[in-house]
């Protein structure tokens, strides 16, 4: 078990690619009424901002995989090599922004280990958020959160993996 401090201020709360608009010289955030699933009284509570560095990093994983993994007319080997390709993709943008976050709120651009298991949480969190929302809305879309919730469980058990050879 492990019993992580951390400041808490208030976030976003429904932070992804699609809450950031570019003027052409600089980028706006929009819609700060937080997630909708959740009350009001929720919404305002202050919470770790890392929370919504994971949802964007939960948003790159969607632009990566939605049309890879929503396209049925693609080969079964022509999928195998676009999967590859979109996990190496998403992990590179995600560890890239997670850096530059990072760097730009003056912290260690080496992610602690601590952080590293709150973002990990903050994304399993968020990903089976998304499995239930998409079983409302989009039953075909569900493939996408099933997807991240596989890679953070794999992301889990390699962590667990390292630190027992230690």
């Amino acid at each position: 078990k492990i019993r992580i401090k951390r400041k808490k201020t208030r976030i976003h709360g429904d932070y992804h690619l699609g809450q950031v608009l570019f003027t052409g010289n600089d980028f706006v955030i929009i819609d700060f009424e937080g997630e909708p699933g959740f009350s009001f009284s929720e919404r305002r509570l202050k919470k770790n901002p890392l929370k919504d560095v994971a949802g964007m990093m939960r948003s790159i994983h969607y632009a990566a995989f939605g049309k890879i993994l929503l396209n049925e007319n693609y080969r079964d080997r022509d999928l195998e090599f676009l999967e590859t390709w979109a996990e190496q993709w998403q992990h590179y943008v995600s560890r890239f922004y997670l850096g530059a976050y990072m760097e730009r709120m003056g912290m260690n651009a080496t992610v602690s280990y601590e952080d590293e298991v709150l973002i990990r949480t903050f994304q399993l969190e968020k990903a089976i958020y998304e499995l239930g929302y998409e079983l409302n809305g989009r039953p075909d879309w569900t493939i996408i959160p099933l997807r991240g919730i596989s890679y953070q469980m794999k992301q889990y058990q390699q962590e667990k993996a390292r630190r027992k050879k230690k």
